[in-house]
């Protein structure tokens, strides 16, 4: 038997249970079979009931068709969606935590992660800026980033959740090539030959021959000359006005985005639904849906699941894409 996908729940107020069940409902048997979600059973059946979703929530590796849990047990969860709460912080922390233990430990493929609510988060004490950070010091990583993966257009971010004012200051000559390699090695492994990159600028017009700034001059022209020499398809640095254009017509294969916004605004627009959050530089493999918690629908079984089957889909071509 191939090894399982695991899905966490996310945070327990949140829409995470809701959309897991929902996208675990509509995938046939055999694919249902081989994924685990890791949660609170008490959420996971008032989210099924609230779906209107009659399967039966069974033991990891229980015969017969269901939706398997494996259950982490959290003091003091609310008991009903829509509240910020320490202790779904505490449990959203408590989920990722274990499937990376499991993924390390090569019982399990790949993660596929629901949203979680930082400010939770960081009041039970974890000081985190997202998943991204968290994965990265459960598995002992230095760096990692953030792609945001759709059909037609793909996005690797230098930087993600920082201010503006420190994005413009890591995009250094080092961090930018090394998020390009990083992004051409990710879509090598998933099956482009000769993956087509594109280097968004930072300043307007890359900064107009140091008219609006030099630092597309100072870090990522020689980024994208470093990253030639070593035989990447990139081109940059490109005005980030047109690049994504082009991209999305089919130019590029992925743009290098300098901060979170230049990034994630394109994908919002052209994939709101459907992108998918993934997550490179890391020992394991780990994607998500790209949206947040909901809180105020949270409960109302209306939980748009899109985005998890998406998410769901990336995850079984990692999970059969050599590592």
């Amino acid at each position: 038997m191939s090894k399982p996908i695991v899905i966490t729940m996310g945070d327990p107020s949140g829409v995470g249970a809701e959309v897991t069940i929902k996208a675990l409902a509509d995938r046939d048997p055999d694919l249902r079979a081989s994924a685990v979600v890791i949660g609170d059973h008490e959420t996971l059946e008032r989210a099924a009931k609230v779906a209107g979703v009659t399967l039966p929530l069974l033991e990891p590796g229980a015969n017969g068709d269901g939706i398997r849990v494996e259950h982490v047990a959290v003091e003091g969860l609310p008991g009903e969606f829509g509240v910020l709460s320490p202790a779904c912080g505490e449990a959203s922390f408590r989920f990722i935590e274990r499937a990376v233990q499991m993924t390390t430990a090569g019982e399990a493929s790949c993660i596929v992660t629901a949203p979680i609510n930082k400010e939770a988060l960081n009041a039970a004490g974890h000081h985190y800026d997202g998943h991204t950070g968290m994965l990265a010091h459960l598995t002992g990583s230095k760096s990692s980033w953030m792609l945001l993966a759709s059909e037609r257009l793909n996005v690797v971010h230098v930087s993600t959740h920082v201010s503006l004012r420190d994005a413009i200051d890591r995009a250094s000559i080092e961090r930018v090539l090394e998020t390009i390699r990083t992004g051409h090695r990710h879509l090598k492994r998933m099956g482009l030959g000769n993956p087509r990159i594109a280097v968004a600028g930072i300043n307007p017009h890359c900064g107009e021959n140091g008219l609006f700034g030099t630092e597309d001059t100072q870090f990522l022209v020689p980024a994208v000359a470093a990253a030639k020499t070593e035989g990447i398809n990139v081109e940059g640095p490109i005005s980030a006005d047109t690049v994504y254009h082009r991209a999305y017509q089919g130019a590029f294969d992925l743009v290098i985005a300098q901060y979170h916004d230049q990034g994630h605004i394109p994908i919002k627009l052209v994939a709101f639904d459907t992108a998918v959050n993934v997550s490179l530089g890391l020992p394991i493999d780990r994607c998500s849906v790209d949206h947040g918690t909901a809180f105020d629908i949270a409960g109302t079984g209306k939980a748009n699941h899109v985005n998890m089957l998406s998410a769901l889909d990336y995850a079984a071509k990692m999970s059969a894409a050599a590592r």
